[in-house]
């Protein structure tokens, strides 16, 4: 078993990672905090308010690298993972996150699955939503199930490509589109928008993926303290691919939509805009930005599927103190359940329907994990006995950022849970 008494890596000559191996998991980490709850987001403030809100998500995405690279420092500096800090904070901490793991991979995924099957209806009409949400499902499962990580990796790395070229591409296009829009560019704070505002920040890229990070270093082979700095760069190309692509659907709402009486509603909305840039554009659009939505639909459901079943797969082993090395988490049958729960389960809301109740559960008690996991790392890295080497621990504008984290989506949890009760 790795013991949670592990000394911390400070070997006095380590391994310095090789120049073209410095861009890593980071982008696993961006293409599964990407989803299409990201694009309605950045269409609704580009189509709203034009091109007020860019501020908003370049902040969301410093405050995201912040967390993400604190776990990658926490794994790094220990030679443990997330769960082990957990464990150290007290049953709490691994009681809170158990039930909220398992809640919430119900209903995402139900919810994911669906995503995907809104592009894929789109441009293949002839199968229904629910059928084309059950082959997405299994082709997730056909990938995933076995736990080999190069090919999951492989899949996603083109999947970004996709994400990139088709949505990033097409704001480009759109670009001369904005000469009216330019104005609203000055960053503010329109009346009544602060909770809008705190909603977009807090929805740039990811969740409880974050918390995945760690396991996709050990994949890579990044271990001990000569990769804290490839780690910092590693999760600072991510959040700069994830804002330069939520701004991109920003840019696209701003310039087609800005100023008109068009609203973008929910994930059906996205198949709407995708008419919209085909009408303005040429038909050709219309399908290059639907196979974008389906990429970043179906790169998060993949990312969930391998990443957070390594998160559930500790949590069995950490809780139960099995011993298992944690290298070994994807071969595990708690991995495979988890997969299989992320899956098979969710199957029945797309014949049933989502119940309210669950959904409403599963969003109060999923707006706590960010808190949560800035508290974290709060606590964590800043304790002399579990990180000795005070280069590695937080330094004062490490734990500002964490703090801003914190209050930040304390707040977004309190105005869900006033959702909850209203």
């Amino acid at each position: 078993m790795e013991s949670l008494n592990h000394t911390p890596q400070t070997s006095t000559k380590p391994e310095i990672p090789k120049k073209r191996a410095i861009i890593g998991p980071g982008l696993l980490v961006a293409a599964t905090g990407v989803g299409a709850g990201d694009l309605v987001a950045a269409l609704v403030a580009g189509t709203n308010y034009g091109l007020v809100f860019v501020w908003a998500i370049l902040v969301g995405a410093v405050l995201k690298f912040v967390l993400n690279e604190g776990v990658g420092r926490w794994h790094l500096a220990t030679g443990t993972t997330i769960l082990d800090g957990w464990k150290r904070m007290g049953k709490w901490a691994t009681g809170y996150f158990g039930i909220y793991i398992v809640i919430w991979g119900f209903v995402y995924g139900a919810a994911v699955a669906s995503s995907c099957a809104l592009a894929m209806t789109a441009m293949f009409p002839q199968l229904p939503l629910w059928g084309w949400a059950v082959i997405n499902s299994l082709a997730g499962f056909a990938l995933v199930w076995q736990g080999k990580f190069r090919a999951f990796e492989n899949v996603m790395n083109v999947l970004v490509g996709v994400m990139f070229v088709t949505v990033v591409g097409s704001a480009v296009i759109v670009l001369p589109e904005l000469g009216g829009v330019i104005p609203t560019a000055v960053p503010s704070l329109p009346e009544g928008s602060l909770l809008y505002a705190l909603g977009l920040i807090g929805g740039v890229g990811g969740s409880i993926t974050l918390a995945s990070y760690g396991y996709w270093l050990q994949e890579k082979k990044w271990q001990g303290l000569g990769f804290v700095r490839a780690v910092r760069y590693d999760s600072g190309i991510a959040y700069l691919v994830t804002a330069l692509f939520t701004v991109s659907l920003l840019i696209l709402g701003a310039a087609l939509l800005y100023g008109t009486d068009a609203t973008i509603e929910g994930e059906k909305g996205l198949v709407d805009f995708a008419a919209i840039l085909g009408n303005e554009l040429s038909p050709a659009f219309r399908w290059v930005f639907l196979i974008g939505f389906w990429a970043a639909s179906f790169t998060s459901l993949l990312g969930v599927l391998n990443g957070v079943s390594y998160l559930f797969a500790d949590f069995v082993h950490t809780v139960r103190n099995t011993g298992i090395e944690k290298r070994h988490l994807s071969g595990t049958k708690a991995y495979k359940f988890y997969v299989f729960w992320l899956t098979f389960p969710p199957m029945l809301l797309h014949f049933f329907g989502k119940p309210v109740g669950l959904i409403l559960v599963y969003g109060a008690l999923g707006s706590l994990f960010m808190p949560f996991l800035a508290f974290t790392l709060l606590y964590l890295l800043n304790r002399k006995a579990l990180v000795p080497d005070a280069k590695v621990r937080n330094h004062w504008l490490s734990n500002l950022f964490l703090l801003l984290n914190l209050l930040l989506f304390a707040v977004l949890a309190v105005n869900e849970l006033k959702g909850l009760f209203d």
